[in-house]
């Protein structure tokens, strides 16, 4: 849709008007809005309690199975943007539920994905022939265009977050998707091998990176929380983001995915942060703790499961009751890449 420009001169006006139907428009009407001073989004703070998103999942589980929805997940939409299945410009984010016996079928995509586990154990998400089991905590990657399936053999329902790059990959106009002849791919490595060849300090002999995303399937929440409790009794907490540490690609150690970064950050009991504020708008989810984050004029008091995110350039400010855990992914490789990506203090 072309549009408008009005005009108090008669002579510009009738100016805009044949400008439009030309399909052209006048810079000087829009270049405050198209180069601002800086950033300010569309999107909104926003915050999800998981006592409240859990019941409505369950729900969609006796309505829908995993195999009619292909993923039986509800999308976390910023208030801002309905309907556009988007929490932040760039991001992603759902809740996916799969019940005991319940395959979700093995397809691929070029969109990155991520899933973080919140609640149960024992299902597993197959990638390239190798299955990753799920535990709370647990950290788990698809890369693009490769094939995953999900499966739950075990005897209770598990449900995880998943945060991809969709809105980003459709800016591009760059979305493909496949679906796998079969509901489950073949298993062709055993469980845990790539956590052998690439998560323990170790590479393959003479190992070359294949791809830009990481070839460690999983980030186990036992690793990485014991790399915050040892952090924690060695180092002094930042005065913004506590004790905090970047999930790292351990074939280049770079971010997991080329467009998705993902931390893991430990607010110690009493913690009180100083204000920052990124480009990166950043989705959050509460692993371990209570506490409360400041959202520019918002304040979002969180315990365990529960989700919001902050976008772009909003002021931020943590704290704690106790000691807490964080998890988040934001679009911070890809700001990073273009060279555009800013934090700073925000009193």
């Amino acid at each position: 849709m072309q549009a408008k420009f009005s005009s108090t001169n008669p002579a510009r006006a009738e100016y805009y008007e044949r400008l439009g139907r030309e399909g052209l428009a006048p810079l000087w009407e829009v270049l405050a809005a198209l180069v601002p001073r800086e950033p300010s989004s569309v999107c909104v703070p926003a915050f999800w309690k998981y006592a409240s998103v859990r019941p409505l999942l369950m729900e969609a589980g006796r309505l829908i199975t995993a195999k009619e929805a292909e993923r039986r997940v509800l999308v976390f939409e910023n208030p801002a943007r309905p309907g556009s299945s988007a929490i932040t410009q760039s991001l992603y984010a759902g809740m996916q539920l799969i019940l005991p016996g319940e395959v979700a079928p093995s397809h691929r995509h070029t969109q990155s994905a991520l899933r973080f586990v919140i609640e149960g154990s024992g299902a597993y998400t197959a990638v390239n022939g190798e299955r990753t089991l799920m535990q709370p905590g647990d950290f788990i990657v698809t890369p693009s265009w490769t094939f995953h399936d999900h499966g739950n053999p075990a005897d209770g329902p598990v449900v995880w977050l998943d945060g991809l790059d969709i809105p980003l990959i459709a800016f591009f106009d760059a979305g493909f998707s496949e679906r796998y002849p079969q509901e489950s791919q073949p298993i062709t490595r055993e469980t845990g091998d790539a956590l052998a060849r690439y998560g323990s300090g170790l590479l393959p002999l003479e190992y070359v990176q294949q791809t830009a995303a990481t070839p460690l399937l999983s980030y186990p929440y036992e690793r990485t929380r014991a790399a915050l409790t040892q952090l924690r009794r060695t180092s002094a907490p930042d005065p913004r983001h506590g004790i905090k540490l970047q999930y790292a690609n351990p074939g280049n150690g770079g971010y997991p995915m080329p467009t998705i970064a993902t931390f893991a950050q430990l607010l110690p009991k009493g913690f009180k942060g100083e204000g920052y504020r990124a480009t990166d708008g950043t989705v959050y989810s509460v692993v371990e703790g209570r506490g409360r984050t400041r959202a520019g004029e918002q304040i979002f008091e969180w315990g365990p499961k529960d989700l919001f995110v902050v976008p772009s350039w909003y002021r931020t400010q943590h704290e704690s009751d106790e000691d807490a855990v964080l998890f988040s992914f934001s679009d911070r490789p890809a700001q990073k890449f273009f060279g555009i990506w800013r934090e700073e203090a925000a009193p």
